[in-house]
Formats: structure tokens, sequence, C-alpha cells
């Protein structure tokens, strides 16, 4: 399992310029509107010391870290539900995200032009937003009258159905995302969440907001007017933040190890920034990782918090899953302080867990099934 995180937000805002930080690739970064018209795609891998613990020790024959997959998507602007700029060309890509990175633009310099003639990101926050929910709404709107025709032939199902489609068609109408919309009082049934999940509205996408900031703030440890302001918009939405410095980023990424290391350190960064957005990003969803580990290959494995065991093995194989008897599970640390698995196992550092084990982020699991 991985996922798809859409890099959204008004044209010119340094989408773009993030994307070819981020992947290194070369994805057009240009001073005008409009650069990006076809989707770009790049899977980045997520940056995590335990696998080279783990690696270091077992020597495999690979190493596969986990991975989270970055979609530039053309930038929006007014009237792009209704076709304005690239329109609803780039719209489906962004339905295909598992979640949405909005980068918004938290620097002023006269020399970069802005789409809508200044820098106000919660302006540009909720001009996005807006194109996204008159989208959704038509989207609602469509399936309101599918469903109607279906209603003809009677049930209760159908019936509840649409009362949720016409309550959520008013709550979009009235410009509120589909992430805040309410299904108390309608009924908590599977059918009806079956029936919302199917819509693939874009508003109900988590979200994680992207300031772009200059090199001052180039570390994300400190704000300005600008992020102080998004900041506050995402606590009422309990969306994320992640403040970068694109320009700094994009061309650190370039580097050689020693070198990005060093104008990191002149920075007082710890990480890059676009490490922090990748981490940023796998945890919006409730990802977390599992480890296997063997002379062939050691692997990071993506599952979301609360799985248990067997639903852990069948990311790897349905088999697994289906004939899950139980799992060896120990931890890097253990295995650090050990030196091998063989003095893992002499120290009784290593577990058997049945089914109902709910498998912990950075667990190393190999597991036994029988089918």
């Amino acid at each position: 399992m991985g996922f798809r995180c859409g890099i959204i937000g008004l044209p010119n805002v340094g989408k773009s310029t993030i994307f070819n930080g981020l992947t290194s690739q070369a994805a057009d970064a240009q001073n005008y509107p409009f650069c990006t018209i076809d989707p770009n795609v790049g899977v980045v891998e997520l940056r995590d010391s335990r696998i080279a613990s783990l690696a270091a020790l077992v020597k495999p024959q690979r190493v596969v870290p986990a991975v989270v997959e970055f979609v530039d998507i053309a930038g929006l602007v007014r009237g792009a539900s209704q076709g304005e700029g690239l329109g609803n060309q780039f719209l489906s890509h962004i339905r295909q995200a598992h979640a949405l990175a909005h980068v918004v633009r938290c620097f002023a310099d006269d020399d970069v032009a802005h789409v809508e003639g200044s820098v106000d990101p919660i302006r540009d926050i909720e001009v996005v937003e807006t194109e996204l929910i008159f989208a959704d709404a038509e989207t609602v709107t469509k399936n309101l009258a599918r469903y109607r025709r279906q209603a003809k032939a009677g049930g209760k199902e159908i019936d509840a159905i649409i009362a949720m489609l016409a309550s959520l068609e008013a709550h979009l109408q009235a410009l509120k995302p589909a992430r805040s919309f309410l299904m108390a009082g309608l009924g908590d049934s599977e059918t009806l969440a079956k029936a919302f999940v199917d819509l693939h509205l874009i508003t109900a996408k988590k979200t994680l907001y992207v300031c772009n900031v200059d090199e001052a703030l180039a570390n994300g440890l400190q704000d300005n007017v600008y992020t102080e302001r998004v900041r506050a918009r995402a606590d009422t939405e309990g969306a994320g933040v992640v403040i970068i410095s694109g320009k700094i980023e994009s061309e650190i990424s370039v580097l050689d190890p020693d070198e990005r290391q060093e104008i990191l350190d002149g920075l007082d960064m710890q990480e890059s920034g676009l490490d922090r957005l990748s981490r940023a990003a796998y945890d919006l969803l409730g990802f977390m990782t599992y480890f296997t580990a063997g002379e062939k290959e050691v692997r990071a494995w993506t599952i979301k918090r609360g799985v248990t065991a067997p639903e852990a093995a069948g990311v790897i194989h349905s088999d697994f899953e289906r004939g899950f008897i139980c799992a060896e599970v120990y931890t890097i640390p253990d295995l650090v302080a050990a030196k091998s698995k063989a003095k893992l196992k002499e120290t009784g550092k290593i577990r058997l867990e049945g089914k109902s084990y709910v498998v912990q982020d950075g667990d190393v699991m190999e597991f036994r099934f029988n089918v």
C-alpha cells in the first residue's frame, strides 16, 4: 500500500518548484500561469533511518523503502469549475489523489507574478476551495438526479441516500467543504457511508497546507504574518501545515549528500523541508510502517494505523492473510542492541503474535501461514 498526494494551488505559487525538489525531475517551473498542463507524477522515497539500521545488520541484496506518490496538478483559477483556465481538464487528476497538499504563497516578491495581483494566502485558499466545492456540488447534483430516478422502484435505502445527498447538496451550495458535512440525523448506516465515499468528492479529502516561504524561514521553525494566518485556518479545519522554501529545496535537491548537508547546516535545518513534507503527507492519512527483513530483501510496508497482523500480512499477499497462523515480531532497537537475529532469539526478544495482535509502527515481522 502506498498513496497518492495531489499538489494543488493557484498558478505560480510554487507547486512545480516544490515538485521538482521532491522528485529531482525536470517538470517546468517558469514564472507564468498554466506552465503545468499535464500532471507530473513522481514517486518519492520516504526517508527513514530505521530501514538503514535494519539493512546494516541484515545485509540484504536490496532495500525497498516506503514511498509517497506526488502528483503536480495544473493551477486552479477563479471559474475553473466552469471551464476557466484549464477548467475541468485537471479536476479528474485531483479526484484520483488520496490526499491534497495545498501550496500557498507566503512570501512577497515583486519579481514573481501573482495571478490574483497580491499576496494573500487565505484568499488564495478560498479561491481554490470554492472551485473545488463547485465541482463537488455538480457531482452531488448529478448523483441526486440518478437516485431520484431509481426511487420510482421504491426502497428505504434509496430514500435514505436521497435524503443524505439533498442535505449534502445544500451543504456544498452554502460553500462548505464536504469534509465538514455531518451525517448525524440521517442515519449511521454502511449504505450511506458507502454512497458518500463512492462520490469521490474532492473537498472530502484530507488537506495539508504547504506554506511556500522565502529563504529566511526555510528551516520551518518560524512564522511570518502569512503563515500565521494559514496556521489559524488550519486549526479550525483540523488540517496540517508544513513551512518550506520551495526555491531552496529545489536548489539543494540536485546536490550530492555532502553538499546538501552543508547547506542544511548553514540554514540551521536538521532535515530538508521536503523530507518534512513527505513525512507529513504520509502521516496525514494515518499511515505507518512495518518491515520485513531477509537475505534477499529488507522492505518497508505501508499500512493504516490500527490494523491487525493478518491484515498487515495481506498487504504482502492475500494468501498470507487468508492462511495466517502467527507472526514473529521484533523491534529494530532490540536488533541493534543484540547485533543479530540469532542473539535476539537467545535473549527472548522475538515474540510470537496471533491474529488479534495490532501492529505497531516500526515492527519487524515474519509471517507464518498455511493455504
